[in-house]
């Protein structure tokens, strides 16, 4: 961001707001760093710092500020803080006529949507994100990834793939090479869906390979998770144990409520396929009692499915039907 400069004939008492500036955006760029790399506590610290230093000359900063940290909120099942930080910075960001910083807010809070279920606005939030970042290709690569999960999630592969495509394009367009770790992550996911599994191996394996390079902590929590399916798929169980207990470690660090329910689920599918009934069950009431923290309709969804098809296999069938019962009413809401 270029900063306003002082003439000599202007009052010099304007220079402590310029070094109030610079400091914002110093806290600004450690917290990014911090954030990439996991350490979260020092990541708010620094974000909170940018948003309380902020002058009134440097609206972008905070604006930029009070998104990340609404991330992180939403990360840790914060649901409300979380929202209420994005559309600050959203407000915030159209005020001044940031459209890419609007774009990101707008993005961010469709997610949130999507999280709670509400798919018609999710979608919309992401194609109105899109609409204003046109000209920011990076933004857009992540707005078509997020079109991509929606796709997915609701069964149509082939609208998903075109998504995934648009981003990597658009994030290739931006040199962007984390962008596109991120689509073969996503693109390893469709490729399980449709049961191409070496694909899915090698997509994971190429994503891990950018996020370990990049430190993207998180992103290789979720390479591990997702990895794990694919082993689970190969009966390959030791391997998934190990790669989920992996992600588990890192999205307890970094107080990633949402992505842990979804690593209880896959741990207890691995204990399920193994025989061990009383682990596979804490394990799948774990990652439903976390989604429900979270307010995630799909880690909802999944976790009470592979719960019932447990007690199916226990011959508790009333509980079975009960959670199946639970399962699509979850499921429908996504539609």
């Amino acid at each position: 961001m270029a900063m306003r400069r002082s003439s000599p004939t202007e009052d010099t008492s304007a220079e402590p707001a310029a070094v109030s500036i610079r400091r914002a955006g110093d806290w600004l760029h450690e917290g990014r760093q911090h954030d990439r790399a996991g350490r979260i506590e020092d990541a708010v610290q620094c974000y909170q710092e940018a948003i309380g230093g902020a002058t009134p000359h440097d609206s972008a900063v905070r604006a930029e500020s009070m998104r990340r940290l609404g991330v992180i909120f939403h990360l840790r099942a914060d649901t409300a803080r979380a929202q209420r930080m994005c559309q600050a910075s959203r407000d915030l960001a159209i005020e001044i006529g940031d459209n890419l910083l609007a774009a990101e807010a707008i993005n961010t809070l469709a997610g949130l949507e999507f999280e709670a279920g509400e798919i018609a606005a999710a979608r919309a939030g992401f194609n109105r994100a899109i609409a204003l970042a046109s000209a920011y290709p990076a933004l857009v690569a992540r707005a078509e990834q997020n079109l991509g999960v929606l796709a997915t999630i609701q069964g149509d592969l082939d609208d998903a793939l075109q998504h995934y495509q648009r981003s990597l394009d658009a994030s290739r367009a931006a040199n962007d090479e984390l962008g596109c770790a991120i689509t073969y992550h996503n693109l390893g996911m469709v490729s399980s869906d449709r049961r191409m599994w070496d694909d899915a191996d090698g997509y994971f394996k190429r994503s891990l390979a950018i996020a370990q390079r990049l430190d993207d902590v998180h992103l290789q929590g979720l390479c591990l998770l997702n990895h794990s399916e694919v082993h689970i798929a190969r009966q390959r169980y030791d391997e998934a144990r190990t790669s989920a207990e992996a992600a588990l470690s890192i999205f307890d660090r970094l107080g990633a409520r949402l992505d842990k329910a979804d690593t209880y689920t896959v741990l207890g599918v691995v204990f399920r396929e193994t025989g061990r009934t009383a682990l596979a069950e804490s394990r799948f009431r774990a990652a439903i009692d976390l989604a429900l923290q979270s307010g995630s309709i799909l880690s909802e969804a999944e976790a009470s499915r592979e719960l019932a098809r447990l007690y199916q296999d226990m011959g508790r069938n009333q509980d079975a039907l009960r959670l199946l019962n639970v399962s699509h009413r979850l499921f429908a809401r996504l539609d």
